[in-house]
């Protein structure tokens, strides 16, 4: 098991060596490698693990009935993914995670860490706050995207999210995690007319771009 890969995610920050190993022997743990576009959990599914990315990145996407598929998130390299349903086993999977690249996933079963009672160790306390913390970091995520996806036009959309990400960014240039199409799910328009509204941005003066990196201008 990569020690060293765990000790760099949110799960396991303020964690030396011996807490993970210790925490390791409460948990279930497996680890896979999937391929680009290959579907790591299926709308559905019963899940009873938590997902961290030690290499590459995931996307999460919702679908319906018709075939429309929707893009939620996108996880990157020591981020985590399903924990919510992995607390709340009763209920399934509402979302799709595939792969965005080749990526490796560690699984962690903490259903024997929620069930039993902690030993008296600062690690078990450690990673439930972790824990916490990632959930809220979740639910303020998903807040701004909400703030993102309200405004009626697109451009008022790409300019709640562009404004997010240079504020994230502290800075005015930046990259974004999402290629023109995933772009357009996120925001939840076309991508032809987010293409056009962007271009029409860049000739305005109020940004340039080149595919995922983004640069902005304040008004003259």
């Amino acid at each position: 098991m990569e020690i060293g890969a765990l000790s760099n995610t949110v799960l396991f920050q303020k964690m030396n060596k011996n807490d993970i190993e210790e925490l390791l022997q409460y948990l279930s743990v497996k680890e896979k490698i999937y391929q680009k576009g290959e579907v790591i959990c299926h709308m559905g599914d019963s899940v009873q693990s938590i997902g961290i990315v030690v290499s590459g990145s995931v996307n999460i996407a919702k679908g319906d009935a018709w075939g429309n598929e929707t893009l939620l998130a996108h996880v990157e390299c020591g981020q985590v993914f399903a924990e919510t349903y992995a607390c709340v086993q009763t209920e399934p999977m509402m979302v799709e995670v595939v792969a965005a690249q080749e990526t490796k996933i560690i699984f962690l079963h903490i259903g024997n860490l929620l069930q039993r009672k902690l030993p008296a160790c600062g690690c078990y306390e450690q990673f439930l706050k972790n824990l916490i913390q990632v959930m809220a970091s979740k639910n303020l995520h998903l807040s701004s995207k909400m703030s993102h996806v309200t405004p009626k036009t697109i451009r008022e959309r790409l300019l709640s999210y562009l404004s997010y990400e240079a504020v994230k960014h502290r800075s005015r240039e930046f990259d974004i995690p999402f290629n023109r199409q995933q772009m357009a799910d996120y925001l939840l328009v076309e991508r032809s007319a987010l293409s056009k509204e962007l271009s029409k941005m860049q000739r305005e003066g109020m940004l340039t771009y080149r595919k995922n990196h983004f640069r902005l201008y304040e008004k003259p």
